[in-house]
Order: C-alpha cells, then structure tokens, then sequence
C-alpha cells in the first residue's frame, strides 16, 4: 500500500513533468510560427511545426486520459531535442548574416525549456539538451568554443548535483516511509491483541473473522468459555494473582487448539475460540482438550470447592450457520448458561439443549 502510494506521488510528479515540457515546447514553437517584427516572413520551418503537431498530440493524450501511465518523458525529451537541432541547423544556413551569438541564444532557448520542465529527471534534461548542443558545436566551428562550453557545464553540472541531492532525499523518503509504515502495522497489531494475556481483542477477532468467513470453506465452531467462580478468586486471592491466573489459562487454551484457531479474550475472564474447518466430533474434542489442559495447571482454588480443588472453565460451543456469527456466539452462550447451571467444569453443545433450556437462558440473561 505504501509503496503504491509513493509510487502514484512518482507518477503524477513525472506525468506534470511531461506535460510542463510539452506545453513550454508548444509556446516557443507558436513564438517561432509567429510573423517577427523587423521580418518579412516567421521563422516557420518544418521542424518547428512538428514540435508544435507532436507536443499538442500528446498533450490532448495526456489531458484526455489522465491516468495513462506511459513511460515517454525520454524519448519524447529526446525527438523535441533532435527537432530543435534540425530547426538550428536549417535557420543558421538560411540566412547567411547570422553570427556566433544565433548559436549561443539557440542553445539558451533549450537549455531554458529543459531547465524548467526536467530539473527533477537527469537523462531526459541530457537527452533533450544533447542534439542541440551537438549542432551548436558543429556550426561553430570552435569560434566560440570556451563560451559554449561554459554554457553547457553550468547547468549540466548543477543539474547533476541537484539530481544526487533529490536521489538521496528520495531514498531518505522512501525508508522513512517504510518505517513510518512498520511502526503503524506494529501499532495496529497491538491494538488487537489483549496485553494481558497477549490473545486476540474483540477488535483482532474481528478482523480474523471476517478474513476466515470469506476465505475459507466448511463447517466452524464457536467455543465460548468462563472461569468458575472468577470473581470469588479475585476477591479471595487478590487482582494481581487474578491476572496470573487468566495469562495461565489464556496459554493453556492457546496450546491446546490448533494454530489455526482464533482464540480471544473476549471478556473479563471469558474466552472465546473460533475452530475453523472442524466437524462436531473434532470441536467437541479440542473443546474437551482445553477443559482438561487448564484443569491440569492446577491452579488452587479453594473457593471452587463444590466443583473442584483448582480453576476450571465451563463452555458451550455452537456452530456457526450461513456465516452468521453473532448468532453462534449468542447459541454458545446460552449452552455455556447451561453448563454453569448443570455444575461447572462441563462443556455442552448448543445442539444438543434442550428446547426449554435455550428459551429460558436467553430470558436469564
């Protein structure tokens, strides 16, 4: 997304570019066409109007279809160069009163053009500059060898300069993007993750969900669990130990499912797992499997007597029909109800309640 973007700031800045160097080349050639005073004719030649025919052509291109992403800054930097040279040579041999200043206003004319519109790209101001230059030489025959030079080297060496300051600040801006980027993943990923027991928020759930429920096909399995008697331990045993207990149990869910399933706090001391492709027979089991697993951390509980010496969990697990998942949370807790009323430490299947026990569950809530 990120370098997509930048690359979208790259384009609209090299499209612009183009169309700078197309329309200035369009002004000085309609400058060219245009009767001058003092003259009986214009300076039309046959390069010129190809100048003007080529740049508007694509220039209307470019403003009918704005997203057109053609790489033609080059080549087209290159043609107009050519043109222009041609147009230098044709007009130093037409009229035979022309000195060596002619040369050095044509060159200036160029290098003005390509000044403007190609500061930003090295090889496309070299490659328009470069016909020119070469005719100017040419016609000069050395007469005015040292000024040309100069003209040349000013710019070309303060464009270079420019152009590795920008390349540098470029790559500057690009790696601060990257990171700028990384920093917002590491951000948004914390943002989904519970910092106690470091399992899924409602938020990273989520954006799991919905990602599974699109992506990926079969049957899957809503596991909603409570630890018994929590609040008892809190008050007994303190916050701090209460905090222990839930990032013991939250491992212990977390290594009994497969890496596959999304397993969440989803409330103060209740979780849910998401068991995604599974049958009824294999969420039962992993369901069974968790159950055990946080039995066996053998966390005391002498509050929890009438269930068990140590911390349990009782759950309910529904399935989840046509993709409605609130509706499959809204069953697993009803089962989960259930469990707590039949004695804890239990896991019941919303499928197999009976009808009185969802009615009057939903109504217990």
């Amino acid at each position: 997304m990120k370098i997509q973007s930048y690359d979208e700031l790259k384009h609209s800045k090299y499209r612009l570019s183009l169309m700078l160097l197309l329309f200035l080349n369009i002004a000085v050639s309609l400058f060219c066409l245009a009767p001058m005073i003092g003259l009986a004719k214009s300076e039309m030649t046959l390069p010129v109007i190809l100048v003007t025919l080529l740049s508007a052509a694509l220039l209307a291109l470019y403003l009918i279809k704005p997203k057109l992403k053609l790489p033609l800054l080059n080549p087209v930097a290159f043609i107009l160069g050519a043109l222009w040279a041609w147009h230098i040579n044709y007009r130093y041999h037409l009229v035979f009163y022309f000195d060596g200043s002619f040369l050095i206003i044509s060159l200036l004319s160029v290098f003005f053009i390509s000044a403007i519109a190609l500061s930003d790209y090295l090889l496309a101001f070299c490659l328009n500059i470069t016909p020119p230059v070469l005719t100017v030489l040419l016609l000069d025959n050395g007469e005015h060898l040292a000024l040309i030079l100069l003209t040349i080297a000013l710019p070309l060496i303060g464009f270079s300069l420019q152009h590795l300051m920008r390349r540098r600040t470029d790559h500057f801006t690009l790696r601060l993007m990257h990171q700028l980027y990384e920093e917002k993943e590491n951000f948004s990923d914390l943002s989904m993750l519970d910092p106690l027991t470091g399992l899924y928020n409602r938020r990273g759930l989520k954006n799991r969900l919905d990602n599974i429920l699109d992506n990926h096909a079969g049957s899957h399995y809503v596991l909603l669990l409570d630890i018994d008697h929590f609040k008892a331990y809190n008050d007994n045993y303190g916050h701090a130990m209460g905090d222990q207990a839930l990032a013991r149990v939250s491992i212990a869910i977390r290594d009994a499912v497969r890496s596959r399933d999304v397993v969440t706090r989803y409330g103060g001391e209740e979780f849910l797992v998401l068991m995604t492709n599974v049958n009824a027979s294999i969420a039962m089991k992993l369901a069974e499997r968790i159950r055990q697993y946080v039995v066996d951390l053998e966390i005391p509980h002498r509050f929890n007597e009438r269930v068990s010496t140590h911390v349990t969990i009782s759950a309910g697990i529904a399935p989840i029909y046509d993709n409605e998942f609130d509706q499959a949370v809204a069953n697993a807790d009803r089962a989960l109800y259930v469990a707590k009323n039949q004695g804890r430490n239990t896991i019941l299947a919303w499928e197999d309640l009976p009808k009185s026990n969802v009615i009057s569950s939903s109504e217990a809530h």
